[in-house]
């Protein structure tokens, strides 16, 4: 079983010393591997707090175009900022699965999506995505929108509890803190990352080490709350027929769930179509529409001794053919 540790999760025994502060991972790698045409049209299906987009921007010439997404609505403040700044730039409030609903744009020279929670998400008490600080049980993405985990944990059926804790976050003991959540919530509202922390603690006979006991089960409410699994493999099929031949797709993933996904959907489209062992076939009629190029990118030793969070992130890049 690969490991499922992410940037993003709060295994850590003490607190980030800086909070709201987010360094942007694989930046120069990702930014190198992306750009192809320094007058072409690039997508950051990802903005965060723009550290690849500014960069980006920094190579583009004064004919290049970045389009820049995210659900967060500070991340989209931090957007609209820059794009007061620079005229080649425009932010769009949405998912990264819009991409098919970019107006005026047909096709782009390269998409790049950076999974995850930003370090300004997980460190700000008040989004609730992590247990190493006490506030709302909230884990949305866009806090304005959908279903927050305290009402989703209101309302789900044990079963599925267990099913996301164990699909999403691979934690054996997924029906044991389904059971407990289920009983504590019937004596008082699940409302706080706290009180959830401490519930799955208790419901846990061991603990791995060094690994808080609630971060799988974290993980796993908050990839499911904001369908982020889903959503990879939607953006997935639309980015591939949103890039122009020869445009590039970069994902920077933090755990197997993500990167497991973004492989396959590379190589089923490098392999092409399944046809029939015994049916003849030209190279042409396989219909191969990308190509992966090089290896799996992790950070490097220096970057993960600066950046700790950094540590499981892995950089796939693919081109389109047809």
């Amino acid at each position: 079983m690969e490991s499922l540790d992410r940037i993003d999760d709060s295994s850590a025994a003490t607190p980030p010393t800086v909070d709201h502060v987010h360094k942007t991972v694989l930046l120069q790698e990702a930014v190198d591997a992306l750009l192809t045409d320094l007058s072409g049209t690039y997508v950051d299906g990802t903005f965060g707090r723009g550290g690849h987009s500014r960069l980006i921007l920094s190579a583009l010439n004064d004919s290049g175009r970045l389009i820049g997404i995210d659900k967060d609505p500070a991340a989209i403040a931090t957007g609209e900022a820059l794009a007061c700044e620079d005229v080649r730039f425009t932010i769009h409030h949405g998912s990264f699965t819009d991409l098919d609903a970019l107006h005026g744009v047909e096709q782009v020279d390269g998409i790049l999506l950076d999974l995850g929670v930003s370090s300004p998400q997980l460190d700000d008490p008040e989004r609730g995505f992590s247990f190493m600080h006490d506030g709302p049980l909230d884990m949305r993405m866009n806090h304005q929108q959908g279903e927050s985990a305290a009402q989703w944990l209101a309302r789900a059926a044990e079963q599925e509890i267990s099913r996301v804790i164990w699909e999403y976050g691979e934690d054996r003991f997924s029906r044991r803190m389904a059971r407990a959540i289920v009983r504590e919530r019937e004596i008082e509202p699940i409302l706080t990352t706290k009180r959830l922390a401490g519930i799955i603690a208790a419901a846990c006979p061991s603990r791995e080490k060094g690994k808080h006991p609630a971060t799988r089960a974290f993980q796993a409410i908050r990839i499911h709350v904001n369908r982020e699994l889903e959503d990879l493999v939607l953006c997935l099929d639309r980015a591939l027929e949103k890039l122009k031949p020869g445009g590039r797709l970069v994902v920077i993933s933090f755990h197997s769930l993500e990167d497991r996904i973004v492989k396959r959907f590379i190589r089923k489209h490098q392999k092409g179509d399944e046809l029939p062992s015994w049916l003849p076939v030209t190279e042409a009629q396989l219909n191969r529409r990308m190509k992966s190029l090089g290896k799996a990118v992790k950070p490097s030793t220096q970057e993960v001794a600066d950046n700790p969070r950094a540590r499981s992130a892995v950089m796939r890049v693919a081109e389109k053919l047809t």
